[in-house]
Parts: structure tokens; sequence; C-alpha cells
């Protein structure tokens, strides 16, 4: 089980629209509507299916490979907790492989990994996933083995208790690694005591006395059907895995749901961030880890695009001006970059390194120069070229495997309403020009920023 983090470039509209070749089917006497969202040139057929429940499934058929990625996805994660539930999405996750009315834990893991196959998931901050990939053969088993431990698990106080344990030795496995943890304290930076500054994983504080009572009134809650998103995508045929899915869930709590929420999470007003702050966390490492940022943009942001192109070329790549200037130049860190995160009302953008406690300040005052430099004075049309090049060959290499490609139709489905065929995405990274970069740049880069560290160091030895 993991935490995961977004992909940069996701479609682009909340609206469902202008899909094609509506048809209507009928499974277990209830009415389920299909539609074709696209006969795309790089995959195959895509079709969505909205079942009578509010369940979504999404296919994309790929006959010449011999594998299937089956996924379940769940529009529920950490900021959806209040404080004392911080933990409960996580905790869950990892509880649903215990054990069903079905299947015992042994009995899950072993149906799956008898024919070859992976099963995982992990819980982000907006939604949780479940996943398979097995032989295309196999994908009946893996419908039913995931339906049946995300509709019908029995969660039982044997289990609360020692997955408990588990979860305290993975936040406590979490902490011995500095390189991970500064990126947490940097969102504590930003958010403070919003769900969206909070661990994944809740604290130890907070698992300790979470009690199964909780975690049930969160599943029922939360796992309804109208925020669940099912995607597949390999050698499959549509129809069937629709009706495979309908017959696996069919009993389950999944299976009706007349009275859900909405299927989309609604953008809030704006999160409000803390002041500006620095968050130091002393530990006797041999490398200190900095994060040097603040806040960015929604994922709806038009701009997302440009801000791909941006983070490409200041810290996204061995050809990037922070590692050049950091690493290749001056040899003052191993691992520089920076990255964006981007959720349904708000966003980040920032810069991580790892370098020598004795470093830590030039490494600091080279990032703030550069990251200075570009607000005032922007990018190249060269540099915005290149960055444009990386955007739209990570984004296409990256559908080279069916796990990818599953991973697109359910953020597609579940983060925004809509798939944007893969041909207007690289459009719409061609279409961005200098000035939208350099405005985007001006705006985010000239704010003050926050800053986490995570070393051997003092809580005051970077107050401004």
């Amino acid at each position: 089980m993991s935490r995961a983090a977004s992909a940069p470039f996701p479609p682009d509209r909340r609206g469902v629209a202008a899909f094609r070749g509506t048809t209507g089917g009928r499974a277990g006497g209830a009415r389920a509507v299909t539609r074709t969202l696209s006969d795309d040139p790089l995959g195959g057929t895509v079709r969505r299916t909205v079942l009578p429940s509010g369940l979504r499934v999404l296919t994309e058929a790929i006959p010449a490979m011999r594998s299937v990625s089956f996924g379940i996805w769940v529009s529920v994660g950490s900021r959806d907790e209040t404080g004392p539930q911080a933990g409960a999405a996580h905790f869950l996750e990892h509880l649903l492989f215990k054990g069903t009315h079905k299947r015992g834990a042994l009995e899950i893991s072993s149906a799956i990994e008898a024919v070859g196959g992976e099963t995982n998931a992990f819980t982000t901050k907006e939604y949780t996933c479940y996943y398979a990939r097995v032989l295309d053969e196999d994908l009946p088993l893996a419908i039913d083995v995931m339906c049946d431990l995300v509709a019908d698990s029995v969660l039982t106080p044997a289990d609360v208790e020692t997955e408990r344990g588990v979860i305290l030795e993975e936040i406590a496995m979490h902490d011995d690694e500095p390189g991970d943890e500064v990126h947490d304290l940097f969102a504590r930076a930003v958010y403070g005591d919003h769900p969206l500054g909070r661990l994944i994983s809740g604290t130890e504080e907070t698992v300790t006395p979470m009690t199964r009572r909780q975690i049930q009134n969160f599943y029922r809650r939360h796992y309804t059907a109208p925020r669940i998103v099912i995607a597949a995508a390999g050698n499959l045929d549509h129809a069937a895995v629709v009706k495979l899915v309908r017959q696996a869930l069919r009993g389950t709590p999944l299976d009706t749901d007349p009275a859900a929420p909405a299927p989309y999470r609604a953008a809030t007003p704006a999160v409000r961030t803390k002041p500006v702050t620095t968050l130091v966390e002393p530990k006797e490492t041999e490398q200190a880890h900095v994060v040097l940022g603040g806040p960015g943009i929604d994922r709806l942001d038009d701009r997302r695009f440009a801000l791909g192109v941006l983070n490409n070329v200041l810290g996204g790549g061995m050809s990037s001006r922070l590692f050049q200037e950091i690493r290749e130049q001056r040899g003052l860190a191993y691992s520089v970059y920076s990255y964006a995160s981007q959720y349904a009302d708000s966003g980040l953008f920032a810069v991580y390194a790892g370098c020598a406690p004795g470093k830590v300040d030039e490494v600091l005052d080279l990032t703030r120069t550069e990251l200075a430099r570009v607000a005032a004075d922007g990018l190249t049309e060269a540099e915005v070229a290149r960055g444009k090049g990386m955007s739209k060959g990570s984004f296409v290499l990256g559908l080279e495997d069916t796990g990818s490609r599953m991973t697109r139709l359910a953020k597609g489905e579940l983060l925004y309403g809509d798939l944007m065929p893969v041909d207007e995405l690289l459009a719409r990274v061609d279409a961005v020009t200098l000035d939208d970069v350099n405005g985007l740049a001006a705006e985010l880069l000239a704010r003050p920023m926050s800053l986490a560290v995570v070393g051997p160091f003092g809580r005051s030895d970077f107050a401004a």
C-alpha cells in the first residue's frame, strides 16, 4: 500500500460532453447507459457505462496487449477526514484487503498471485485506488476479487488491531525517510491545519485511538456507488467487463445507491494557506533536505499546461536551470528538482534539494536567485520549446502500458468528468506561449515562499 501524487497533464473539462454512439444496455434487469468516448489512434476504443447506481465503468480496448489493468477508484482521500479521523482513508485502504464475507486475506492475495497477477492500492489526499494487473484471460477473476474486497469487506475487530500495528510501523518507517518527510512538512508549512496540510497516513496520535466503528462509518459514508469509477485497459471487451462488474457487485451496498452524493468533487472557496512560514524538523541525518515554494494553481486552471512547461525548464530534468546551476556546475547536491501538485481548489509549486548540511545556505541562495531571475526576466523561446517537448514526450511515453492507460481513464472521469483526447492534450501544450509561461512565472515565483527543512539543525536556525 502506498501514497501517490497526481499526474501533471490531466483532462480539461468538468462536464461530460460530446460522447458518440450512445447505446442502452440491460444487466440484471436495470438499465445502464453506454457511450463511446473515443477511437484514439494511439490506443483503442474507449467506452463509458453509467450503471443505475451511479457507478461508472470505463474501458480502453487494446487488442494487441495480452494483459489487462483493472482499477477501482474512490473519490475519497485524506482531505475528507476531520482532525480526529486523520488517517482513516489510509487505514481503510489497508483493511479492505483483510477479508470479505466470501474470502479471507490469504484467499484475496493468493487468488491473484496464483495466476501471476499483481494487486495493490494507494491513498492520496483526494482519492483512493485499488488495482490489479493480470493476463487478459484472468480478468474475470480480477474483477470478482477486487469488487468483492472494495464492496463487501467485513472489517473485523481483530483485523483492525493487526493492521493498526502495521500502519504505525509504516508511519515510523516514513519518519526514517527524511527525503519523503520534508514534502509533508512543506505541505504543513503552506496549509497548516487544513486537511491538505495533514499526513495521508495520519499520525500515531490519531491512528492509535481510532475505533472500528469510526472506520466502518467512514467506509459506508464515503464508499458509495456515484463516488466510484472502475477503469480497465488492455485486451478486453467493454460489455463483458460491465456484465462482470454488475455480477460481482450484485447484492452488495454498491449495487444500488439512490441517495448518494454528486459524483464529482466540487471546488470549495479558495483554500486558505498559512502566512509564509519556515518549519524545521531537527534530525541527525548525513544530508539536509529542503523544500522551498508556495501555493500554485488548482487542477482546473487552464494555466496548468504553462505550469508544466515552466516546471520542466526550472527543475524537470538534467537540462533544467536548477539542475545545471546547483548540481552540474557547482556539485552542491545530488538531487534537485521542482514539482507541482494540483488539487480541486488549490495547488503547490516547490523546489526540492538534498545536500550536505553545510551547503544548505548556498543551495537556498542559488535557488532563490534563480527563481527571482525567472520571475523578473522570464524564460527564452528556446527554453519554452524544450519544455513543451518534454511535456508532450513524457505524456505520450507514459501511455505505453495498460496501467498508465487505466489510470488516465480513471483520473479523467473521477477528477474532471471527461477524457481529453491525446491529440487535443498535445495541442493544448503546443498552444502554450512564451507570454503564458512568463506571466505565470511572474505570479508564482515572485511571492514570498515557505521553507521546510529536515536535517541536523535547530528549529530557529532558519529564522528570517
